[in-house]
């Protein structure tokens, strides 16, 4: 029986891990639009709303991991703090380049978010039955990781519309995939129903978004093509 308990934790430690890894895949993937953001002094007509709501989420997901709220589950803990670091470096970078209007507006959008977080915080502490406090926090974890997991659902309506993977990158959705992946196990191992039901749902998504873009990839590189006028004005 202990034996059998340490496999599990091991299984456990080496899918968090891998989760880990595959989640900087998620996270550094919004490098070329700031690069681009930096180097135009602009934020154009990016939107600041991804990173504003990956924070919520990351900041939810976190607390969630603390050992307040479930015990053995410091992997959550650990990669939604870097998540959360990342974000926030995202959205100084978007308020420092955009417009006054903009920048207002994404502001008190953060402020938002660090209010909905002290909240949640505060809220769950003052139920004093641990496991009833775990379910709460739980059920908001999970609610916002399954939201989260569906926004690509309009990039895959879109792709589906138009024909073209050009709006669904992917090494984007492959990271998405593994990450959700790591995490089911990690949550399954943990007997954890709140870390993999949502990635659970999100592993689904992410075979969805990769037979897609193999399937429009392919059927865009079979089409003939009419040549393209080329100005080099």
């Amino acid at each position: 029986m202990i034996l059998h308990g340490s496999v599990f934790s091991i299984c456990r430690d080496a899918a968090g891990v891998a989760g880990h890894i595959f989640a900087f895949g998620l996270f550094l993937s919004p490098l070329d639009t700031f690069r681009r953001v930096i180097r135009n002094q602009t934020t154009e007509q990016f939107s600041g709303l991804p990173y504003i709501y990956a924070l919520l989420n990351c900041l939810i997901c976190l607390w969630y991991g603390t050992p307040l709220i479930s015990p053995r589950n410091t992997m959550v803990m650990t990669v939604n703090s870097i998540g959360a670091v990342f974000q926030l470096v995202y959205i100084f970078l978007f308020i420092a380049y955009a417009e006054k209007g903009r920048k207002m507006k994404m502001l008190g959008l953060l402020l938002a978010v660090f209010a909905i977080f002290i909240a949640i915080v505060a809220g769950s502490l003052q139920i004093a039955n641990v496991p009833l406090r775990r379910n709460v926090v739980g059920i908001l974890s999970c609610a916002s990781l399954v939201s989260m997991f569906a926004s690509p659902l309009f990039i895959i309506n879109l792709v589906i519309r138009t024909k073209s993977v050009e709006f669904m990158p992917f090494y984007l959705s492959l990271s998405t995939f593994l990450m959700s992946v790591s995490f089911f196990l990690y949550g399954l191992f943990n007997y954890d129903l709140f870390i993999y039901a949502p990635n659970g749902i999100g592993a689904v998504l992410g075979i969805v978004q990769l037979v897609l873009y193999f399937y429009y990839s392919r059927v865009a590189k079979e089409e003939p093509r009419e040549p393209l006028l080329v100005s080099y004005s």
